[in-house]
């Protein structure tokens, strides 16, 4: 468990941070970029879940994902290589299959698409549209750091790209499962 007696140390002034291995990288290093995303959905995601009201499964699923965020992100804070010395906490299948799970039972009660949807409708929605755009970015960052070189787990790839979907579909359930969905008139104010 994390023992955390002092916020600042100080150590990050020069403008450089240490991952979970001990190395010193700087603070806009590609890994950092991609873990400090993910903190920022996971901020995003707990801004959503005051608007949760009545939607007591969701705000179930979200808790559970704002955890498993904390969990990818110390994936992502941890490289491949070298292998550290300890048990790296690494994300795993089941984690994405949960999601999936989860999107298939909440897309049931769903009617198909026949439009894009804008971000809006209830509270709850919009503000799942935003934590879904940051899913996006975090996953944007994911695939740079791997561009730059950095061996990634794919299970973390795996997860953020599901991630994103699931915040869409789960935005549509907080709209009336859909009814209160706004939609894209393509060309409408021209």
């Amino acid at each position: 468990m994390v023992v955390l007696n002092k916020i600042y140390t100080r150590t990050g002034d020069g403008g450089d941070t240490g991952l979970a291995s001990g190395e010193r990288v700087s603070k806009s290093d590609p890994r950092v970029e991609a873990y400090g995303t993910v903190d920022e959905l996971n901020a995003v995601i707990g801004v959503a879940r005051l608007h949760s009201g009545q939607n007591d499964r969701i705000d179930a699923m979200l808790g559970r994902i704002q955890n498993e965020l904390f969990d990818l992100g110390a994936d992502l804070a941890t490289p491949l290589d070298p292998a550290p010395k300890w048990e790296a906490l690494r994300m795993v299948a089941s984690q994405v299959e949960r999601l999936e799970a989860e999107i298939d039972w909440m897309n049931e009660s769903l009617k198909a698409l026949d439009s894009f949807i804008l971000p809006g409708g209830s509270p709850l929605s919009a503000h799942l549209h935003l934590a879904r755009t940051v899913a996006r970015r975090a996953e944007r960052d994911t695939i740079r750091l791997v561009e730059a070189g950095a061996a990634v787990t794919p299970e973390a790839l795996r997860y953020l790209n599901r991630l994103s979907d699931h915040l869409f579909v789960a935005a549509r359930r907080a709209n009336a499962n859909g009814a209160g969905d706004v939609k894209w008139v393509p060309g409408s104010t021209r």
